[in-house]
């Protein structure tokens, strides 16, 4: 048999042997759970930082939201208006690149989309609007100028006729107002005209200005019968109307506006304007060219014309894309003023058998009184008859020397158009005059 003490010392062995098994068991059961722990403790730090990263994107993408609808979108809405003022970036630069900056600029751009057709469709229908309304004042303002035409022609007092003259006068500049704002709107000029002499469309086109007195105009035209073709007659002469009207304004009153006629080479015709006023700014100049631009043109809306708006340049500019000719402003006249040069393109361009009865297309003149057959009406001034239209007509102008197509050059000649309204109530008076004496027999 085997004795106690071998026996305890076998099962001491086996605790002991036992302990230590137990022992490194928990010493790794230990590290293992010190790793674990480590493991979640890093992970909680990790999740903690990606919070806190997510509670600063939450807090940059409310404060770029702030920032879009409180300065980005305002300043886009007034970039539409005018480019030159900026459009705000972004708030938080950390931003750039990521799916937030994305979504603002989605925003930005369906925002500039939306507001840009609708104020299309606004000035569309203002457009509209104004364009109805200045026919009707067309309208009604040709039958004032008929009436005004028959009151000149019933009457010889020379008061009376120089009052019935301002009368119609300023129903000439009331005209060319709405004609300008009509046409702006996309309406055509008004007028259909016939084929018409180049000198009498710029000496009719300042005729309509207030300060006409001051407008010297001189031709080297060496075709004294040269015309513009009647559809583009009334839109050159409205455009010549603001260009002048342009140089008249912006010089003072006591200074004169040059208006030449130049034929070309290539034979195009070439109307210079120069004022000797301030000229014009670079930032006037771009915003004019880009007014007068075919392609440019077409995009300008009302609202950027300014308050009151400025419809001179846009008028012009609208006539240039429908007729084809050509305007510049550009250039500094030598008065250090601004040289304002319309060419006509030879297509525009025709002649006028002298030897007809041409009809002026431009300043309007009074109806003749009934033909008396014991005066005799000389052939230089051919009474001119009312047909009921809009449109004045006038006796072929009378020349006082035989055109030379082959001349070098023409001495320029000036034209005033208060000397023809003149000449045009001595006539009258004289023609009255003479009609006396014969109503008198008559009578007897």
């Amino acid at each position: 048999m085997t004795s106690i003490p071998e026996t305890a010392a076998v099962v001491l062995g086996a605790t002991t042997a036992a302990g230590a098994v137990a022992t490194a068991l928990l010493a790794r059961s230990r590290r293992a759970l010190v790793a674990r722990s480590a493991v979640q403790s890093e992970a909680l730090k990790a999740s903690q930082k990606r919070e806190q990263a997510l509670q600063e994107q939450l807090q940059q993408f409310g404060d770029e939201l702030q920032h879009l609808v409180a300065n980005r979108l305002p300043g886009l809405a007034l970039h539409l208006v005018s480019p030159h003022h900026p459009v705000p970036g972004l708030k938080h630069e950390a931003l750039a690149g990521t799916a937030y900056a994305s979504l603002y600029e989605a925003v930005l751009g369906h925002y500039s989309d939306t507001v840009a057709k609708e104020r299309r469709r606004i000035d569309a229908s203002a457009r509209a609007a104004l364009r109805g309304a200045c026919q009707d004042i067309q309208a009604l303002s040709y039958r004032l100028q008929t009436q005004v035409e028959g009151l000149q022609s019933d009457f010889d007092d020379p008061r009376l006729l120089d009052s019935l003259f301002k009368v119609d006068h300023l129903n000439e500049q009331a005209i060319r107002l709405v004609q300008k704002a009509a046409i702006v709107c996309g309406a055509w000029p008004g007028h259909v005209r016939p084929d018409t002499y180049v000198v009498e469309i710029v000496s009719g086109a300042s005729s309509r200005l207030h300060g006409y007195e001051r407008i010297k105009i001189s031709s080297r035209l060496l075709d004294s019968n040269l015309a513009v073709v009647g559809r583009a007659a009334e839109p050159i002469a409205v455009a010549l109307t603001e260009l002048m009207a342009n140089a008249l304004e912006h010089s003072r009153d006591d200074l004169a506006v040059e208006a030449g006629l130049i034929q070309t080479g290539n034979g195009s015709v070439c109307i210079i304007i120069d004022d000797a006023g301030t000229g014009m700014s670079a930032e006037a100049v771009r915003r004019g060219v880009r007014l007068l631009s075919v392609v440019e043109q077409q995009d300008t809306l009302l609202t950027e014309l300014g308050d009151p708006p400025a419809l001179g340049l846009a008028a012009i500019g609208r006539l240039v894309a429908d007729h084809g000719f050509q305007v510049s402003i550009d250039q500094v006249s030598p008065y250090n003023g601004v040289r304002a040069v319309l060419t006509i393109p030879p297509h525009l361009l025709t002649t006028i058998d002298e030897e007809k009865e041409p009809i002026s297309a431009m300043a309007p003149l009074p109806a003749a009184p009934p033909p008396a057959p014991q005066w005799p009406t000389p052939a230089a001034s051919n009474s001119t008859r009312d047909d009921g239209s809009d449109l004045p007509q006038r006796h072929r102008r009378a020349r006082t020397e035989p055109a030379r197509s082959d001349a070098p050059d023409v001495a320029p000649r000036e034209l005033n158009p208060e000397t023809a309204r003149d000449t045009w109530s001595q006539f009258q008076a004289g023609l009255a005059a003479g009609q006396a004496p014969n109503d008198s027999k008559e009578d007897q």
